[in-house]
């Protein structure tokens, strides 16, 4: 056997992750060693010992052989939270597909240059008649800015923040210098951390409400269940299926309380940054500035500020999107992940991890445990579940006593029959009409986003594509089309470029049309838009929210983003405008995603003490995810669609692997991608493809991809590390491979 070589990271921090330094394996150690183990490693010109992580192995040796230093051992250590995390991206890179270095810039804080954030305070110099005299020989003196610095410290007996004297009292910083110069006050600086929750959140936590709620019998036994798992030292996972509006929240509350009351910390993950506000405002009430939050909206300086205040234990709980299962917590007992169905909950990034199996190996890691929650469970959850690898928990009945909403399903093609054109069914119309009179609020949800959808010829179905993505350009307000995958832009064309003709139109269907035609049914009413358009400055979530929530607004209109988990006691009608566009999706989970987008948005209805109703325009009412939505059946719709995963040998009866090549070259990508394949089908594996993804071509990226099935996970990550010596070997310039396991969807 030849020399083995380590690559190890001697220095953990975002900026140095991308220059590991190679050391060679002495023989004692080998077979020891494996990416993610800690060591001990000669560093310098003193060849002082000093803690490191390797990140690869291998037989090839990168520099000098004869300047190359021996790994001296592993480390003795006591595990602490960044070992952890060197550990859990270890496990990522194994599992996902991955170099190490990608998997560690994932887990790990990004430690920035940032300014740290300092608080200055002005204090007294001198005793109180000291002080009084020299206010008095200001006033004689007519040094009004000083006498105004002297009478606050006179009046408040207590140190002063820097930026009140220099804002409120209006006082240069010369003013401020020359006291100091005199001995009359100090000025003391402190560094603090920068702390996302609003002052808004702050304050309106003080609102009643703060106190826990008395649990149901449902809830108080779910919440004693698994309190006893973890006293007797039980390390489990539990899935809570609680229809909409039955008080999940309440149980996550009662939990994470007792977890913090055992001197542990609690993640909180949530599927989208919209939540983040409400899901806040409930915990904050709860547990005060414990709680902290993290998300793609916060500054640089603020991420890594919640990082610290995580390691230095000024907080017990984060709440946030994927990323916030990597804050460093010491000692994580709890880990909850809401509406854990959400697609957004798979990394689109390599390494395309997948939050819920990643947090039951954080889980793992720290003794901990985890809850998922859901009305409407992923597939892989409640197939678990009934193998019985989860703890399985169910609500059925709403907090408020009140009952699910009263569903109608309306077929658009009778409506095109009887001649209603409007995108709003007459059930629709009658329904907005009556709420409107009765004060009451309503929603309309539309799984889209933009003003409209695909432009073509009338005269000869020509489509205005991008010219380098393989997709239809939208048309939107200002007369442009543009193209949402690479931002591609171009006027609207006054003749077809193919026929020449004139009639260039757009099939209108975005959030914006929806509420223009809205204002034209029901002049005076008053809108609020929710969508990727609306919400792409810091807050903008929040405003749109507490807007609604504070009833300025008779109708929310918006995409997915809406209809998950906000809740909001005056909506009493919720209308789903395009029901079965998600089912036109070229992939195995499009029933699943109509099913669940439905029923969540039905379950927005209704939620306080008003009866609500909700209206579901489709194409096609037949198709079991429509009907057993309409029904809030889940059950019903588990049993039909496991019967079609079975057949198909998707997941969750089996697992999949994708993978993905991407290429500069169209012929190029398109011989890559036979080469992995058929050193696939070398090893006895059936493959399905390969062929050129969905949308061939991305920003003059061609894009193919093939897919392989197995009911053993572990062959497919034995396949993915056998590809990826291949790659290796091959030594690529123009094209890039990922791998995908179960993919959320079909490239």
């Amino acid at each position: 056997m030849g020399e083995q070589y380590a690559d190890v990271i001697v220095d953990i921090s975002h900026e140095k992750l991308d220059r590991p330094f190679q050391y060679r394996v002495p023989e004692r150690l080998r077979g020891m060693l494996e990416p993610g183990a800690c060591v001990q490693v000669p560093f310098g010109n003193g060849n002082r010992l000093i803690k490191g992580y390797v990140t690869e192995l291998g037989e090839t040796c990168k520099f000098d052989p004869t300047r190359m230093k021996d790994v001296a051992g592993l480390a003795e250590k006591d595990v602490d939270a960044t070992d952890k995390m060197v550990a859990l991206a270890a496990w990522i890179r194994k599992n996902y597909g991955s170099t190490m270095i990608q998997a560690l810039k994932t887990v790990l804080p990004a430690k920035q240059s940032v300014k740290k954030l300092e608080k200055r305070y002005v204090e007294s110099g001198m005793n109180r008649e000291e002080l009084t005299a020299l206010l008095g020989e200001s006033m004689r003196k007519k040094q009004t800015a000083k006498v105004r610095v002297l009478q606050a410290l006179l009046e408040q007996e207590t140190d002063i923040p820097y930026e009140w004297i220099t804002g409120k009292l209006n006082v240069s910083a010369a003013t401020i210098n020359s006291l100091v110069k005199a001995g009359a006050i100090r000025v003391r600086t402190t560094e603090g951390f920068r702390n996302p929750v609003k002052p808004v959140v702050r304050a309106n936590a003080g609102e009643s409400g703060a106190g826990p709620k008395r649990l149901s019998d449902s809830q108080r036994h779910i919440v004693e269940t698994v309190l006893q798992d973890m006293e007797e030292g039980r390390q489990k996972t539990y899935l809570l299926h609680g229809i909409t509006g039955s008080g999940k929240t309440e149980v996550y509350l009662e939990l994470v309380e007792s977890v913090i009351g055992r001197g542990r910390q609690a993640v909180v993950l949530i599927p989208e940054i919209a939540l983040t506000y409400q899901t806040l405002m409930r915990f904050y009430r709860r547990f005060g500035d414990r709680v902290s939050v993290m998300n793609s909206t916060l500054s640089p300086g603020e991420k890594y500020d919640q990082c610290r205040r995580a390691m230095e234990g000024e907080i017990d709980v984060i709440i946030g999107p994927r990323s916030a299962l990597f804050t460093p917590f010491p000692n994580i007992g709890l880990i909850i992940m809401d509406e854990e169905h959400e697609g957004s909950y798979k990394s689109e990034g390599t390494p395309k991890y997948h939050a819920r199996e990643t947090a039951m190996e954080v889980a793992r890691l720290h003794g901990a445990s985890v809850v998922l929650g859901s009305a409407t469970p992923s597939m892989e959850a409640y197939y678990r579940a009934e193998e019985g690898e989860y703890e399985l928990f169910s609500l059925k009945e709403r907090l408020t006593g009140g009952s699910l909403p009263t569903v109608y399903t309306v077929d658009l093609r009778e409506e095109l029959k009887q001649g209603n054109r409007s995108i709003f069914s007459r059930k629709l119309q009658e329904l907005l009409a009556d709420r409107l009179q009765k004060g009451q609020q309503s929603m309309l949800f539309l799984n889209r986003r933009g003003y409209a959808g695909f432009v073509s010829c009338r005269a000869c179905g020509q489509v205005m594509k991008c010219p380098h993505c393989d997709v239809s350009l939208s048309e939107h307000r200002d007369g442009r089309l543009m193209c949402h995958y690479c931002g591609y832009s171009e006027p609207k064309p006054k003749l077809c470029p193919k026929c020449g003709s004139k009639y260039i139109l757009g099939f209108k269907a975005g959030t914006q049309q929806i509420e223009e035609k809205l204002k034209e049914l029901f002049p005076g009413v008053r809108t609020l838009r929710m969508d990727g358009d609306t919400t792409k400055t810091k807050d903008s979530y929040e405003k749109i929210l507490s807007s609604f929530a504070n009833e300025e607004a008779d109708v929310l209109i918006g995409t997915q983003m809406i209809v998950k988990g906000h809740d909001f006691p005056k909506v009493t009608l919720v209308g789903v405008l395009a029901a079965d566009l998600s089912l036109a999706a070229n992939d195995y989970r499009a029933g699943e995603r109509t099913f669940q987008l439905l029923t969540q948005a039905v379950g927005r209805a209704g939620r306080g003490e008003l009866p609500g109703e909700a209206v579901i325009q489709t194409y096609q009412p037949e198709h079991y995810a429509v009907t057993f939505a309409a029904a809030q059946d889940y059950e019903g719709f588990y049993e039909e669609e496991i019967l079609y995963r079975e057949m198909g040998g998707y997941p969750p009866a089996a697992h999949m692997l994708a993978v993905q090549i991407f290429a500069r070259e169209e012929e190029a990508g398109a011989k890559l991608a036979v080469r992995l394949a058929d050193t696939v089908k070398e090893g006895g594996h059936q493959v399905l493809g390969p062929a050129p993804a969905t949308i061939g071509k991305i920003n003059d990226i061609y894009r193919f991809v093939f897919y392989v099935k197995k009911a053993d996970y572990g062959q497919l990550v034995e396949i993915k590390d056998g590809l990826e010596k291949l790659i290796f070997s091959l030594q690529l310039r123009q094209e890039q491979v990922q791998f995908d396991f179960d993919p959320m969807i079909c490239l």
